[in-house]
């Protein structure tokens, strides 16, 4: 999980970085090629390349892909124009709109525990994207919204039965969100890509197949409440990459919101692992 958020992360400084130089639409459709590309060795080389699905569960894929498809869009608006720690810092609260959403739609018990951590968490956020401050904008509601998309996805996922395979999702969710950049590209005007923006994009593809190896191994081979919370390392090595790369470095209220966040969000997991495991 570790190696996970680290590469995802990676990958969002590699986008940021092409940005500059590449249009957001022509970056995610090349990006896609690519992960579509690698994807389809990792079904067929595990057998997994087959669709006959329920259609139950192809209806939950749909909507998987739209959430995958519509965060995508919102996250790396956002990331284009907002620091790199800002924007992750704001999606560490989607454990808390997991249980909150998992509590509303599919009836899952809530306890007044994790409620009451979901409301404190999401005062964090609120002291992350600071209404009304000198840096908020526009682009903070893309960061919220990017939230919104994935709680969408995550639920999705959570009702999709076992007999299809994760990577075959995946492929599905890379060919939605290529669609994404080719149709924006048409919109927009494409540029020649410049080398250096050419090596980040294939960085970000590199980094996207292994982030999504390694949570595939992480969730399936190890103990879920145990590895969970160390997803929140990719919000340290977000600090780090963007200090040292995007001379970013959050305010002190962006920090304790965070914290909070992070804190609230910890606790969920665990009350969550506690209660399934009762």
């Amino acid at each position: 999980m570790f190696g996970a958020m680290c590469a995802f992360t990676i990958n969002d400084a590699f986008m940021k970085a092409a940005f500059v130089e590449v249009p957001l639409f022509q970056a995610i459709f090349f990006r896609g090629l690519g992960a579509i590309a690698c994807l389809l060795v990792i079904c067929k080389t595990l057998g997994q390349l087959h669709v006959d699905f329920p259609r139950s569960d192809w209806w939950l894929i749909v909507l998987r892909t739209t959430g995958e498809v519509a965060g995508t869009y919102f996250f790396l608006t956002a990331l284009q124009h907002l620091p790199i720690a800002n924007v992750s810092a704001v999606l560490q609260a989607l454990p808390l709109t997991v249980a909150l959403s998992a509590a509303i739609f599919l009836r899952e018990p809530l306890g007044w525990r994790r409620l009451t951590a979901i409301l404190i968490g999401f005062v964090g956020v609120l002291l992350i994207i600071q209404p009304g401050g000198a840096d908020f904008s526009i682009f903070s509601f893309y960061a919220l919204a990017a939230v919104a998309c994935v709680t969408v996805r995550d639920i999705a996922m959570r009702q999709i039965s076992k007999d299809v395979s994760a990577v075959f999702v995946a492929l599905v969710a890379a060919i939605g969100v290529t669609c994404l950049g080719a149709v924006g590209s048409m919109f927009t005007d494409m540029r020649e890509t410049p080398t250096s923006s050419a090596l980040y994009i294939l960085g970000a593809i590199c980094s996207l197949v292994f982030a999504y190896i390694c949570s595939v191994k992480a969730m399936r081979h190890g103990e879920i409440s145990f590895v969970a919370p160390f997803r929140y390392t990719g919000l340290v090595v977000a600090l780090i990459l963007g200090a040292a790369f995007f001379d970013e470095w959050p305010n002190i209220l962006t920090l304790i919101g965070a914290s909070i966040v992070v804190a609230t969000g910890l606790f969920t997991l665990y009350r969550e692992a506690h209660f399934r495991t009762r």
